[in-house]
């Protein structure tokens, strides 16, 4: 059904950064007792190595307090183990570039690495309150806080790292904490190496993990990802620019929001993306969201071998139109296991994914297009969804004959909940124009009102080995509007 390329990786660290000397910052005048400013002798030093045509900016043991950095070509800033980077809780200690402002910020640089043992920690919630109190003291304007949602706009709280416009980018062994926005982003960037990051930040809200916005060749592997909003989260913000050849792997991921996910801006699109060997847990939204909504376009995605525990829902796949001319097509799921929860699965976290507005049972799977504009081509292959079940119809109800009622939301943020209580327990299909499904089982542990799948126009259906246990309904399967489907099946109906 679809062709994936191959991924041509590359190494980051120049031969320029792995000759260059050091640069110690406490011989530019750092001192770590947590309390002094040392935004200027860490600048200092990484001016030094840059204009030394390169070099290692060494943070050695201890706790350096420090508004924003610019980190500039050729640099490394090294953290020993035992180094802490603290970011101030002064909004004033830090600088802005395009609206947003970092800890760590680089823009048109190349060659730049943030490496070692040692932790950045962005001392997230007490610098976004510090934040927060600028507008109520009238001196934050009105236009970057969201009133919605009573607190400053994400780009108005630092996050710790942020780069822009930058090629050949290594970010390495540290553990990056305590934001007061997002964790990490990388906007318009090229030739990316994550590995072996720890990412913990539930300081505040919109804390996401790894942000790749419109970047090309970028690598994230055997991280883990702790986060109170999406752990890692691929979005496109241009029209003019895009995802290309993104490689996950091997990483462990904890959200009060989506685990792993494509959107909610989705401008210019993404394509070439493979996400293999993933753990989720204990995570309030979806393990893998896909979604394409603003005018972009999503193809050639491979999911391969995910395993989730405690999550509020396991596959999301969406196809809107808040801007026309959205397209999802060519995505590949296999070798999942997922074990969704019945009660919130982040009741942990300090910070919370925020709480419906409605009753409802246990949300199901869901790919779902737009009347007219269907998602084409996914195949899911080698699928085990285990549900907790207990849906009745006297909490909600969205009985069979109303499935016309199901509304389209076609304009809406994607969510997995966002059309309200569905009529199937398992999968809800709308929309599609091509769905292979090979070798699923679903299950619930307690019986359910609703059937397992129901399939409402999709066109191109084809099922071999689907496995439901716990449910002893005659109907399993319930097609509505839907042609060309062959299904090994005798509990599959058709509806008119």
């Amino acid at each position: 059904m679809m062709r994936f390329l191959l991924f041509t990786f590359f190494v980051l660290i120049s031969p320029t950064i792995l000759l260059a000397k050091d640069f110690n910052i406490l011989d530019f005048g750092a001192i770590a007792d947590g309390k002094t400013l040392n935004t200027n002798a860490i600048q200092s030093a990484i001016d030094a190595a840059h204009e030394n045509g390169g070099g290692r900016v060494v943070v050695p043991a201890g706790n350096f307090l420090t508004g924003t950095i610019l980190l500039k070509s050729g640099v490394e800033l090294h953290l020993l183990e035992g180094a802490i980077l603290l970011g101030s809780a002064d909004p004033t200690h830090y600088k802005t570039l395009h609206k947003w402002e970092a800890l760590v910020m680089a823009e048109n640089q190349e060659n730049i690495a943030i490496t070692g043992r040692g932790k950045i920690d962005g001392q997230g919630r007490q610098l976004a309150l510090n934040v927060d109190s600028l507008f109520y003291a009238g001196q934050l304007d009105s236009t970057d806080y969201d009133f919605i949602e009573k607190r400053p706009q994400c780009y108005g709280r630092p996050l710790v790292i942020w780069f822009l416009n930058c090629k050949n980018i290594n970010v390495k062994n540290v553990t990056l904490r305590n934001s007061a926005s997002w964790v990490q982003s990388h906007n318009r960037c090229e030739n990316i190496s994550i590995d072996n990051v720890w990412t913990d930040s539930d300081a505040y809200w919109n804390n996401d993990g790894i942000d790749i916005i419109d970047c090309k060749n970028v690598r994230i592997t055997n991280c883990i990802v702790n986060t109170a909003d999406d752990g890692i989260c691929l979005k496109s913000h241009s029209r003019e620019h895009y995802c290309d050849n993104i490689y996950i792997a091997n990483c462990t991921v904890r959200s009060s929001a989506s685990a792993i996910k494509f959107g909610a801006q989705s401008n210019g699109g993404f394509k070439n993306v493979t996400i293999e060997n993933i753990k989720v847990y204990d995570t309030f939204r979806s393990a893998i969201a896909i979604e394409c909504v603003d005018g972009g376009f999503l193809e050639n995605v491979l999911v391969n071998n995910i395993q989730a525990v405690n999550t509020g829902n396991a596959l999301f796949i969406r196809l809107g139109e808040r801007i026309a001319g959205s397209t999802l097509k060519n995505v590949t799921i296999k070798n999942m296991k997922v074990e969704v929860a019945f009660e919130r699965p982040d009741y942990a976290y300090k910070i919370r994914g925020p709480e419906l507005p409605f009753f409802h049972n246990t949300f199901p799977s869901s790919i779902t297009g737009i009347p007219g504009h269907p998602v084409e081509n996914v195949a899911l292959e080698n699928i085990e969804i285990i549900y907790p079940g207990r849906g009745n119809n006297g909490l909600a109800n969205m009985p069979l004959s109303r499935l016309d009622d199901v509304p389209e939301k076609v304009a809406a943020y994607p969510e997995f909940s966002m059309f309200g209580e569905l009529p199937a327990w398992g999968f809800y299909v709308r929309h599609v124009d091509g769905l292979t499904m090979k070798n699923i089982k679903l299950s619930i542990a307690a019986p359910d009102y609703r059937p397992a799948l129901v399939f409402d126009d999709v066109q191109n259906l084809d099922i071999k080995s689907m496995n439901i246990s716990g449910d002893s309904k005659p109907q399993h399967i319930i097609l509505y509007k839907t042609e060309n489907a062959t299904i090994d099946s005798e509990r599959a109906v058709l509806r008119k």
